[in-house]
């Protein structure tokens, strides 16, 4: 028996919601499982009932992204690792994506060696709640008032601060959320041996995540190069480098600064053209090692992070005929 639906409005838009139940499932080509990062349940209750009754499932979750049998999938980067035979795919962390779209084009080409990361990772990281909160604590600040806080969001007021404390800590005085970024990097890019250590730090930012990136390589590789290879859409899909000279007119005429170069920032990903993508600026050499370069890297976590990698999965197995001849 079908489930009653009930109407709630999402995007100013009508949805209908239905309970859960096993027979929901039937006749579906795929489903998405989404919920708050690091939330248990979904998944792991309904993926088999999902996958019995013949559906694809993509899951958004991080209960999955390491079991070896389960690809771990960012489509500009290893969309071949994923088979007609695999019925569950897992979708990486936010913070891993669009670190993988922006350096996996630069590994094909010179073989990476060890990379240092430094994220700056917006409050929509954690959920509409923490949203919420730094708007509330920005009034707060310019009012001149008290700030208040709920420690169940943030352990600390998120306004007008960086917090380097993004879920628990673990291992060695590490955070979850920086082995997330070690793992799965490690397993998207099919390099169980590379070097990574990260810090991973939430900022005052409503929507973007933005990313510090120290890469050094095996081989031969430098910042034009590197320019080179990120400019071209065939070699890095998905990726956008806001680089070079600056086109700003107020860098020589207000700032007395003719050498200025371009960079994306948070509210960049806010633009249609670029709401999707991944942001690169800032490369250059990095002169303390033979072949090692900077790089800084912007993408909307919520999008790309999360909701178009899903959707960018399904879209490729569209392509690649996994659906055609079902019944």
């Amino acid at each position: 028996m079908a489930t009653a639906a009930r109407t709630e409005v999402l995007a100013d838009e009508e949805v209908q919601v239905h309970e859960t139940k096993a027979e929901l499932f039937h006749g579906l080509d795929v489903v998405f499982f989404a919920g708050r990062e690091g939330a248990k349940g979904a998944s792991r209750q309904w993926a088999e009932t999902a996958i019995k009754a013949g559906a694809y499932c993509i899951d958004n979750g991080s209960d999955f992204r390491l079991y070896p049998d389960v690809p771990l999938v960012v489509p500009e980067v290893n969309m071949d690792v994923v088979t007609r035979d695999d019925k569950l795919i897992a979708s990486p962390n936010c913070s891993t994506i669009q670190l993988v779209v922006a350096l996996a084009p630069l590994h094909r080409f010179a073989t990476l060696k060890r990379l240092v990361v430094a994220t700056y990772q917006s409050v929509s990281g954690w959920g509409q709640k923490a949203m919420e909160e730094l708007q509330s604590q920005l009034r707060q600040l310019v009012a001149g008032e008290p700030v208040t806080f709920d420690p169940s969001v943030f352990a600390r007021p998120i306004g007008l601060d960086c917090i380097p404390h993004i879920d628990r800590f673990s291992h060695a005085g590490y955070t979850k959320e920086e082995l997330k970024l070690v793992n799965e990097t490690r397993k998207i890019l099919d390099a169980p041996e590379l070097l990574i250590t990260a810090t991973t730090v939430r900022v005052p930012v409503m929507i973007g995540h933005a990313e510090a990136v120290n890469a050094e390589f095996k081989c031969p590789i430098n910042a034009d190069q590197a320019r080179e290879i990120l400019s071209d859409p065939a070699k890095a899909p998905g990726v956008v480098l806001i680089d070079g000279p600056t086109d700003d007119p107020n860098a020589v005429a207000v700032r007395g600064a003719p050498e200025e170069l371009r960079y994306p920032t948070q509210c960049d990903i806010l633009r249609d053209e670029w709401k999707d993508m991944t942001l690169v600026g800032r490369v250059r050499d990095d002169e303390t090692v033979d072949y090692g370069l900077n790089l800084w890297v912007v993408a909307d976590n919520l999008r790309k992070g999360a909701a178009t990698n899903v959707v960018q999965i399904a879209e490729a197995m569209i392509e690649r005929g996994f659906f055609e001849g079902k019944v």
